[in-house]
C-alpha cells in the first residue's frame, strides 16, 4: 500500500482528545463491512480513518474486519497531530514484525491530515468518530463539505460518536453530495436500562436537539416506551426484548431500516425522520 500524506499545507481543524481504545469502533466497523458501499467499489477501495487518535489500533481494527469482506481493502489514518503519526508509525512497524495480535501485511498506512483528506486517491469511505464533538453544531455542515468533496464517486461518510467502551454508539451515513441519509444507533443491549442513554451520545448535528418537537426526540421517546412495554418478554432475553420493541415501532408506522441488524442492538431509521427542524 502507498504511504500516507506528509507535509504540505497545515491540517484543517483542531486536535481531538485522542481518546481510544480497543473494540471502541466495533459497532460501526461491523456496520461498515455489511454496507453495500464497501461491497460493491472498485479494487482496492480506500478507507479513511479520520482522527484515529493517540494509538493505531482503531484504523488496525477497521482493516481486519473490513479485509475480511474485502481483502483488497486498503485503510488510511490520518491525524492532525504529528506526535501521533509518528507513533502510530512506530507501532505499525511492530505489527510488520509479526510481535502483535495484528496481521504482518496489513495494508494500513498513517499520514498527517484533517477535513481537507489528504490522500493518495479519492476514498471510498471517510470514517469520522469522536471527531466533531468539540465543535459547536454550526460548524457540522461544512466539516461534512469539506470530507465528502474528497469521496470517490459513489461514496460515504460515515460521522458519529461512541462512549469510551463502545457500548453507546450512534453515527449519520453521510452520502458525496454532503447530504445525510440515515441515523443509525447501536448498543450493547445486556444490561440496557433504557435505549434512550444514546441521547448522550448522538453526533454533534443532533447532540442539541434532543428536545421536545425534535424529531430525535420523539425517536427516542417511543424507543423508551416500547422498551418498557416490551419488559414482559425480558426472560426471554435482551436482544428479543430489542426486536419486540422495535417490530412494535415498525408496527405503527415508524420507518425502521436494517431489520436483519435489530440482533446486534441497531436502530436505523431514514435522516429526514430526525432532521433537524
Amino acid at each position: 500500500m502507498a504511504q500516507g500524506p506528509g507535509g504540505g499545507a497545515k491540517p484543517v481543524g483542531q486536535i481531538t482528545r485522542g481518546t481510544t481504545g480497543t473494540n471502541r469502533l466495533r459497532r460501526v466497523d461491523r456496520w461498515i463491512a455489511r454496507h453495500p458501499v464497501l461491497r460493491r467499489a472498485d479494487r482496492h477501495p480506500l478507507v479513511v480513518d479520520l482522527g484515529y487518535g493517540a494509538s493505531a489500533v482503531t484504523p488496525l481494527e477497521l482493516w481486519s474486519r473490513l479485509s475480511a469482506v474485502r481483502p483488497d481493502v486498503e485503510v488510511l489514518g490520518l491525524e492532525i497531530d504529528p506526535t501521533r503519526v509518528v507513533r502510530a508509525t512506530k507501532q505499525l512497524e511492530a505489527v510488520r514484525s509479526g510481535t502483535t495480535g495484528f496481521a504482518p501485511g496489513a495494508r494500513v498506512a498513517f499520514g498527517r491530515g484533517g477535513f481537507e483528506v489528504p490522500s493518495p486517491r479519492r476514498p471510498t469511505i471517510i470514517r469520522a468518530f469522536n471527531v466533531l464533538r468539540q465543535y459547536d453544531e454550526g460548524d457540522v455542515r461544512h466539516a461534512w463539505h469539506r470530507m465528502t468533496e474528497r469521496l470517490a464517486p459513489g461514496g460515504m461518510l460515515v460521522e458519529g460518536t461512541c462512549d469510551e467502551i463502545g457500548r453507546v454508539s450512534t453515527w449519520i451515513e453521510v452520502g458525496p453530495d454532503a447530504a445525510a441519509r440515515s441515523l443509525t444507533i447501536s448498543l450493547r443491549l445486556a444490561g440496557l436500562q433504557r435505549p434512550s442513554i444514546a441521547a448522550e451520545r448522538l453526533p454533534k448535528a443532533l447532540i442539541h436537539r434532543n428536545v421536545p418537537d425534535e424529531g430525535v426526540h420523539a425517536l427516542l421517546t417511543a424507543l423508551d416506551a416500547e422498551w418498557d412495554r416490551a419488559s414482559a418478554v425480558a426472560p426471554f432475553g435482551p436482544v428479543h426484548r430489542w426486536r419486540t420493541a422495535l417490530g412494535a415501532m415498525a408496527d405503527a408506522g415508524w420507518p425502521l431500516l436494517g431489520q436483519a441488524r435489530w440482533r446486534l442492538g441497531e436502530l436505523t431509521v431514514p435522516w429526514d425522520l430526525v432532521r433537524p427542524l
